[in-house]
């Protein structure tokens, strides 16, 4: 007998829609059935992505949205509900990184990563969890209200690498930002994860594959390769999925054995 879970008649935000990881998972979602919301700084990527995902049959929203922004993060979200309805998954995946070593490390680049990867991820999560807990606390009995939300961290959130510190520093932030609220939103049906994905192949760093740099960067992976945005698919899918109801708090590499 096939297994499948069937996203139908959820709400999925996205977060960093336009390119990558954001891009690969909000295509994943609606081909499970989710409508999604593509938010971003950059419109006409998440216009392309639309037409794509809505060319398969899918159903696709755009929103701006810059995460370091308090007021575009309310607005974003409020906009997303008047028009499309209640967020049930938040996939919470903006992220950005510079490679300097420590020393040289400016507030700049500290703020930069900061601002974003923890910063806006945790205002992000707290409006559309805020939203979650007022309609569990005042729903009807046996009526659905949990959600789901994926934080997407980093396995350079669980193991220190050179010449990223900050960013490792940021996303291990988003570790226990993950436990934090899992363990105050569980008891509302709220689940909240996180994806710690190794080394993936996107567009953004498609070429660094190549050069020699990146060669030897292969050679020291585990099966020396690295991975594709779809490998996180099935993942994915299943954190967000009714079927995951006993899965809160979870820290998940998805790194092909690289932190082991």
């Amino acid at each position: 007998m096939a297994y499948s879970i069937d996203l139908s008649g959820r709400v999925a935000f996205i977060t960093g829609a336009s390119s990558g990881l954001g891009a690969q998972f909000a295509r994943t979602l609606s081909r499970a059935g989710a409508a999604v919301v593509l938010a971003s700084r950059r419109l006409e990527k998440l216009k392309e992505l639309r037409a794509e995902i809505e060319g398969e049959g899918g159903d696709a929203h755009v929103f701006e949205l810059d995460v370091t922004d308090h007021r575009s993060i309310k607005s974003a979200v409020a906009h997303a509900e008047t028009e499309i309805g209640s967020i049930d998954i938040l996939v919470n995946n903006s992220g950005v990184s510079t490679t300097q070593r420590l020393q040289d490390v400016t507030e700049d680049n500290f703020d930069f990563m900061f601002d974003t990867n923890v910063k806006g991820a945790f205002f992000v999560a707290q409006e559309v969890g805020k939203r979650m807990l007022a309609r569990a606390i005042g729903a009807a009995p046996g009526t659905y209200t949990g959600g789901r939300i994926i934080n997407i961290a980093s396995m350079a959130g669980l193991r220190v690498l050179p010449q990223i510190g900050v960013y490792c520093m940021s996303k291990a932030a988003v570790v226990q930002m993950t436990k934090a609220m899992a363990l105050e939103w569980g008891k509302f049906g709220i689940n909240v994860n996180a994806i710690c994905p190794g080394y993936i192949d996107t567009e953004i760093n498609h070429q660094h594959w190549k050069t020699e740099q990146g060669q030897k960067l292969v050679q020291m992976l585990p099966r020396k390769r690295v991975g594709q945005a779809k490998d996180l698919d099935a993942l994915l899918v299943m954190l967000c999925s009714n079927e995951s109801h006993f899965i809160n708090g979870a820290i998940i590499a998805a790194d092909d054995g690289f932190g082991a």
